[in-house]
Order: C-alpha cells, then sequence, then structure tokens
C-alpha cells in the first residue's frame, strides 16, 4: 500500500449529505482508515443517491463501511468502543441530534480527551437558527452568493455546483488536520466545526470584504469581473471564450494581438480607473471586436502574449482537455460489482506522497460490520446476536 501522510488515524464517519462526506473524503484519500457508519437498512444516502450511482462512489471511496443502531443501547456501547480508540470522528446532523443520541463531544470526551470532534451543520452549533435544516442552496441565498450571480436584473441565480457543501467540507478537513497538529503539541483534542451558512460567507471573500470596510453592496456582474475592467467571458465567431486582460501590461498585450490601434489609443481607455468608468462603452466594443474571429485564435494568440484566454468547457470537453488529463485527477476505481470506472481524484499534490494510482472502491453497506466488531473484540457467537436483534 503507498504511503500517505494520515496512515495510522482512525476516523469514524456519521456524515450523509454531501457536506460531511466531502471533507471525510479528503482524510479517506490520504490515508485515514476511516470506518463509515450506516443505521441498518438503509440503502440510498440522505441525498436520495443510490449506493451504485456516480454521486455515492465519488463521496464514500477509501472507506470500511458497518452498520449499527446508534438508538440503541448496545449501538450506543459499540460506538463508544469505537470512539475510545477513534482520533476523529465527523458528523452533519442537526445540531441538536448528536445530544439526542449522547455522542456529542462532551460525551465522547470524557471517554477519549484525544478525540478531534469535526461537525458542519446548517447555521452553527448555537444561535437563533440553531435547530433549522440546512442545504446548499438555502445558504447560498441566505450568505448573499445568489444576489451577486447571473445577469444584472435577472433576479436572483443559484450557482451551478453544491459550492457550500464542498467549500465546508475542505474548510472542515483543513480545521481537522489543524486540530491533530496542534494534538502533537498539547496532547488534547478539540470540537472543530463550521456551517453552510459561514462557508458561504467566507467564500465572498472580496465582495464580503467591499461591504465590511467600505459598505459597498455586490450587485450582479453577469460574465464580467466586477472590479477588472476587461475580465470577462465574450462571444467568438465560433463558440466562447473567457479573457483576462486585466491591468494595464496584460492590456496593452490584448490590444497588440487584437490588432486594434485605435482600441490602444483611445483615451477614454487608457487606464484601469478610465476602463472601469467607461465599462459599458468597453465591453460593447470588445464584444464586436472579439466576435470577429475565432476561439482558437484568441486562445493560442493571447497565451502566447501572456494574456489569460481559454475557452467554455462543457464537462465532457473538461475531461478530454489534454492539460486535464496531464493532470490525472480522473481516477479509476476497480469494484468487484460495477467493474471499473473513473471517478474524480485528488486536486492536491504532494511530492512526498503521491496518491495511488487507482482508488479503493466504496464498500457495500455494512460490508466491513463483522470486522470492526472482532477488532473491538467481540466473538462470533456475540456478532450473531447483534445481528439478529438488529443492533447492527
Amino acid at each position: 500500500m503507498t504511503a500517505l501522510p494520515l496512515n495510522g488515524f482512525t476516523v469514524i464517519d456519521l456524515t450523509a449529505h454531501r457536506a460531511g462526506p466531502t471533507a471525510v473524503r479528503q482524510l479517506a484519500d490520504w490515508g485515514a482508515d476511516v470506518i463509515k457508519i450506516e443505521a441498518p437498512g438503509e440503502h440510498t444516502d440522505a441525498t436520495g443517491s443510490r449506493r451504485d450511482g456516480p454521486d455515492f462512489q465519488n463521496l464514500h471511496r477509501n472507506k470500511r463501511s458497518i452498520t449499527l443502531n446508534l438508538k440503541s443501547k448496545e449501538g450506543h456501547a459499540i460506538f463508544m468502543k469505537l470512539a475510545e480508540k477513534a482520533d476523529v470522528i465527523v458528523e452533519n446532523f442537526k445540531s441538536t441530534v448528536k445530544h439526542r443520541l449522547g455522542i456529542d463531544y462532551e460525551a465522547v470526551r470524557k471517554i477519549n480527551p484525544r478525540i478531534v470532534y469535526g461537525s458542519i451543520s446548517g447555521f452553527g452549533q448555537d444561535g437563533p437558527y440553531e435547530g433549522r435544516p440546512g442545504v446548499d442552496q438555502i445558504a447560498q441565498g441566505m450568505g448573499g452568493l445568489m444576489s451577486i450571480t447571473g445577469l444584472p436584473g435577472q433576479g436572483p441565480v443559484r450557482v451551478g455546483i453544491a459550492i457550500n457543501d464542498t467549500s465546508a467540507g475542505i474548510l472542515l478537513a483543513n480545521g481537522i488536520t489543524l486540530a491533530l497538529l496542534a494534538r502533537e503539541r498539547t496532547g488534547e483534542g478539540q470540537w472543530v466545526h463550521t456551517s453552510l451558512l459561514e462557508a458561504q460567507i467566507f467564500m465572498l471573500d472580496f465582495q464580503a470584504s467591499r461591504y465590511t470596510m467600505k459598505g459597498e453592496v455586490a450587485k450582479q456582474e453577469g460574465n464580467f469581473h466586477p472590479t477588472s475592467p476587461g475580465t470577462g467571458m465574450f462571444q467568438t465567431a465560433d463558440g466562447y471564450i473567457n479573457i483576462a486582460a486585466s491591468g494595464d501590461n496584460l492590456w496593452r498585450k490584448f490590444c497588440d494581438v487584437a490588432g486594434d490601434k485605435a482600441l490602444a489609443a483611445n483615451p477614454d481607455f487608457a487606464t484601469v480607473p478610465l476602463r472601469a468608468k467607461n465599462r459599458a462603452a468597453l465591453i460593447a466594443h470588445l464584444n464586436d471586436l472579439v466576435r470577429s474571429k475565432p476561439s482558437r485564435f484568441w486562445v493560442e494568440e493571447l497565451n502566447k502574449a501572456g494574456v489569460p484566454c481559454g475557452p467554455i468547457n462543457t464537462i465532457d470537453q473538461v475531461f478530454a482537455d489534454p492539460q486535464v488529463k496531464h493532470l490525472g485527477i480522473r481516477r479509476p476505481v476497480d469494484h468487484p460489482k460495477l467493474g471499473t470506472f473513473d471517478i474524480v481524484g485528488q486536486a492536491i499534490h504532494m511530492s512526498a506522497y503521491p496518491q495511488p494510482e487507482r482508488l479503493r472502491p466504496t464498500p457495500d453497506q455494512g460490508q466491513h460490520t463483522d470486522e470492526v466488531l472482532r477488532g473491538l473484540g467481540y466473538d462470533t457467537a456475540a456478532i450473531g446476536d447483534l445481528h439478529k436483534r438488529g443492533v447492527v
């Protein structure tokens, strides 16, 4: 087995939906022994995804799976035995559920003070929205993203990916790693938590800081960058491209490639502040100019000149791109039932820890239940009795 940086760490995975599994996937892919706990009898993810479908297979690879009824006394006891030896627990229940089940951070900390306990909720672990259910699109709206997405005057628009689920998951994985590093110094674990709403506001980045510092409320800008005139999406003679001719140096290079001397000499567009001031006229001129030549011309010539430019790809075109192929983010899985297929690998590269060429498949429900129970000291008769009574 390829050595990975989280080898030797054990993670108890209580997550469902997308945000929590995204966090755990980061830990699993980088070598942690992840034990995914599922309720007996469940056959689909809480998102409605089939177990053999792309979504479930992509989110839950590189794990072991056990079934466990956390609502039963025996199931709770088994969970606590696992928690006693674990390094990390990750959950994304509504904030009150873990307390009701008796598996919250304080309960676990009593038996394992070294535990790093990771949580994702919709809106935070306390406060006026503590008990509300939260999903990605709700957070997109409440966190301001939909108000700045889309064409001016179009009305709010949803971003096409589950950006809060994925960003909250990655932020939580980062927080868990920080807590594990801190534990090396202190010997103590801690509770690490974030929410979809906080992740969304964090991802607003400069639009948020423009408000907090200057009171500016960003609006919809469509496909044109809100602060960099000359950056946006343009229609060519045969398609669409993005161009980033921002800053005076890149602007001059763009004008040279375009061969438009009048544009380069136009005093209304001579500097960034002037191009911002005369933004509408600038966009109108660029629309006519870029439409005069095919996409390939602009992509090749502008990149040669050092001006960022790229096509607007559909998903199939993304994976056909030679650079994407070179990066190797499409990774194969050999599944015992589904055969060989590709899923999306990691976007992180580590010189000392290259990712394995093939990822381990998502396990069947409860595939490792008996194996994990034997590791806790249960014999064959005891395991059979737990199955018979529906504890596992």
